[in-house]
């Protein structure tokens, strides 16, 4: 062993200088500094005027979008990167118009892996590489990191992330590179790195593998609610007069003739509003293509011919129960079994687990692998305890989101992948901006109203405005908002914590409209499930927000579909019911809305892929098997061989419990594989199989089966003594 070290020394005896020498520099420079990013924790900031402009409804905004003879900017695509470019040219005094196929951040804006992060992966090849590129794509992301941390804390917080070290030479390797990383950020630094021994690295990550465990090195970056912060900036960009509006699809680009060029120059483009279907033309002086993995889609409207940048990747994310990872740590895995890089972070209570990367095709619709799916299991696996039994039936939701890479056409290389975000100007003027990631949405925007600026003859007022520029609901918050909150309003504490930590000092607006209950506790708020913190309230506030249908409230004003896909569809009827109420739906438009959330929840949350991975038949041993056939029994008393839902009921009579008609019905029908109406014994012992192997967990009527037979083997072995010994 010493002797293979030593050889992998002398191999690597540069990089490991360099590491080394980068990393005490860090250290040395971080003793002598003592700097961190200051954090807003305290204290009011004064709130500019736009804060108090009211949110223009939305068909105000398309009224404003049909009838304006001329916009200077119009954006198509509201995802970070759109809704960025919109608030960077309102901020400088333009007028803006930005339109949405889908909804505000319905594409890989609401999919990724929750992070704001400078990269460390890209600092490590940086330095290895001696790669300057990668170096100041790094040192952008950590400028960036530490301005999306400031300017909406509350949808931000700073996150420790652990990097568990299994060998002793990794120890000064792993740790130099993560004080480069420190170093890099310099000012921006959110929070010094550090090293743990074995016993504090469990006692701050306790479900972790401890076998070889050697140390630790914990490191910050950012994390954030990613859909709602999309939305912050959109609703930010609305206040300061940005024209912007969901639903509503770019069906093809307007042209016209430059007189004194005599070339074809774009000047708006046609689009179609999916709520009424009215078919109009938006005039700008310049067109900005801020689509991610539809960005040839826009490109091919301008030229036809013109060749594909994007090459999508597709990244799946799983959630798993909040008991997987402490609240306030998370992990890294550096090198999974195929050169890939794991998370596994606390987040909304719950753990979220990935990425993987693969090609994909382009779709509207992405839905995860079960392989992808299999393949997070099994590398989360190999780094905690064997205590905690990883099983598939954990994954509460799961998701695919396209990762938009792209060869820059700039670039004499064009088929390598950018590894950097890139900026195209077409002959007739289209700006498109792609690539990057959600860290550095804001200077990508920046850089595209530039090149919007340079060629396509707008005057600024001003100069861009939004670094440094508090986001929506920001101004007026601080970590003990929801403390108020809670006081003033009779809220439940969680509740109050969630209201704050999503809608900022906006969360008022949310109490006011929540109803009472009428209970002495709590005073206001019905939730819309009772094991998460979301309120009926939120789906009234959700349609100033713009949300138009079942999927936006859902997936992206709340988070209830990325969360837990049974909780989604447990809360789908009572939003039905109140967008029914408030958007003066038919019974007609109410089905479709169903549908659609359904077949979302079903294709794009992880629920086909999870039946798939259901279909592997019995394969319980001889002994599971009679067990198993014993409990069955217990509830089939007249061994007809199946169950019914009268069987159900005798068995929670015995037990002295009770169910309403509604949940019986779906206890049997989720267990009900050939939806007939009973349980067949085959039907059980797959059921069971399933449970044994962790591809399901929580049945509800596998779990009343074995409480009925554990109670039933209690009634048996009651005792008949008397005290004397007597009969």
């Amino acid at each position: 062993m010493a002797y293979r070290l030593l050889q992998w020394g002398r191999q690597h005896r540069g990089k490991i200088f360099v590491g080394v020498g980068v990393g005490v520099g860090g250290l040395l420079l971080w003793q002598l500094n003592g700097r961190q990013l200051p954090l807003q924790t305290e204290g009011y900031i004064q709130a500019p005027a736009w804060t108090q402009n009211p949110l223009p409804g939305r068909d105000v905004q398309l009224k404003t979008l049909a009838s304006t003879k001329e916009f200077d900017v119009l954006v198509i695509g509201g995802g970070a990167t759109g809704c960025g470019v919109a608030l960077d040219a309102v901020t400088r005094g333009l007028s803006t118009a930005l339109v949405e196929k889908y909804d505000f951040s319905s594409g890989t804006s609401s999919r990724s892996t929750k992070l704001i992060h400078g990269g460390v992966r890209y600092l490590q090849k940086a330095i290895m590489g001696l790669d300057l590129e990668q170096y100041h794509l790094v040192k952008e992301a950590l400028h960036e990191r530490a301005n999306l941390l400031q300017i909406a804390p509350h949808l931000s917080a700073p996150l420790p992330i652990m990097l568990p070290v299994y060998t002793w030479w990794q120890v000064p390797y792993y740790w130099a590179g993560i004080k480069a990383y420190d170093l890099v950020a310099g000012s921006k630094c959110v929070k010094p790195s550090f090293i743990l021994s074995k016993s504090s690295a469990l006692e701050k990550f306790p479900m972790l593998k401890k076998d070889k465990l050697k140390a630790a090195i914990v490191y910050y970056d950012g994390q954030h609610n990613d859909a709602r912060m999309n939305i912050a900036i959109a609703l930010t960009a609305a206040r300061q007069g940005a024209c912007i509006s969901n639903h509503t699809e770019v069906l093809k680009l307007l042209k016209e003739k430059d007189v004194t060029t005599g070339i074809e120059r774009i000047c708006g483009a046609t689009i179609k509003d999916h709520n009424t279907g009215n078919v109009f033309d938006v005039r700008a002086k310049c067109v900005i293509n801020a689509t991610g993995p539809f960005t040839d889609g826009i490109r091919k409207l301008d030229d036809p011919k013109i060749a594909n940048i994007c090459q999508p990747s597709a990244g799946v994310h799983i959630i798993l129960p909040g008991y997987y990872s402490p609240d306030a740590m998370g992990l890294l895995d550096p090198a999974t079994s195929d050169g890939r890089v794991i998370f596994f972070l606390p987040w909304e209570n719950l753990t979220i687990a990935g990425t993987t990367d693969s090609p994909t095709g382009v779709t509207h619709h992405p839905a995860p692998r079960e392989k992808d799916i299999q393949f997070i299991l099994k590398e989360i696996e190999n780094y905690l305890s064997p205590e905690v039994h990883v099983r598939r039936g954990d994954v509460q939701a799961a998701w695919s989101g396209i990762r938009p890479l792209v060869t820059d056409p700039n670039s004499k290389n064009t088929q390598s992948i950018s590894r950097n975000h890139v900026v195209e100007v077409s002959k007739s003027g289209l700006v498109t901006i792609a690539g990057g990631k959600w860290t550095t949405y804001r200077s990508m925007a920046t850089d595209a109203v530039n090149a919007a600026v340079k060629h396509c003859g707008l005057s600024p007022k001003r100069p861009s405005g939004t670094d440094g520029l508090i986001l929506d609901g920001g101004y007026h918050w601080t970590p003990n908002h929801y403390i108020k909150l809670a006081q003033d309003y009779g809220l439940e504490t969680d509740i109050a914590k969630h209201l704050s930590r999503t809608y900022g000092d906006n969360a008022v607006k949310v109490a006011r409209m929540a109803k009472v209950t009428g209970k002495r506790w709590p005073i206001i708020a019905e939730r819309l499930v009772e094991d998460l913190p979301y309120i009926e309230a939120e789906v009234k506030y959700g349609i100033e927000e713009y949300a138009c249908t079942a999927v936006d409230i859902l997936a992206r004003r709340t988070r209830l579909a990325f969360l837990n896909v049974h909780a989604a569809e447990e809360a789908l009827p009572a939003i039905l019911k109140i967008m029914q109420k408030e958007l003066g739906w038919s019974e007609q438009r109410v089905e479709q809305e169903r549908a659609e959330a359904l077949e979302m929840i079903y294709v794009e949350m992880g629920t086909k892929a999870k039946e798939g991975a259901h279909t592997k038949g019995i394969t319980l041993s001889a002994i599971d098997i009679q067990k198993y056939k014993q409990r069955f029994n217990i509830v089939d008393r007249d061994r007809k061989g199946f169950i019914t839902r009268p069987d159900i009921q005798k068995l929670l009579q015995d037990m002295n419990e009770g169910l309403d008609e509604d949940a019986l019905n779906d206890m049997l029908k989720e267990v009900d594989l050939n939806q007939n109406g009973k349980l067949e014994l085959d039907e059980f012992l797959e059921l069971m199989s399933n449970v044994k192997s962790g591809e399901v967990t929580q049945n509800r009527l596998a779990t009343l089966l074995k409480l009925g037979e554990e109670q039933q083997h209690q009634k048996k072995n009651i005792s008949v003594d008397r005290s004397g010994g007597g009969l």
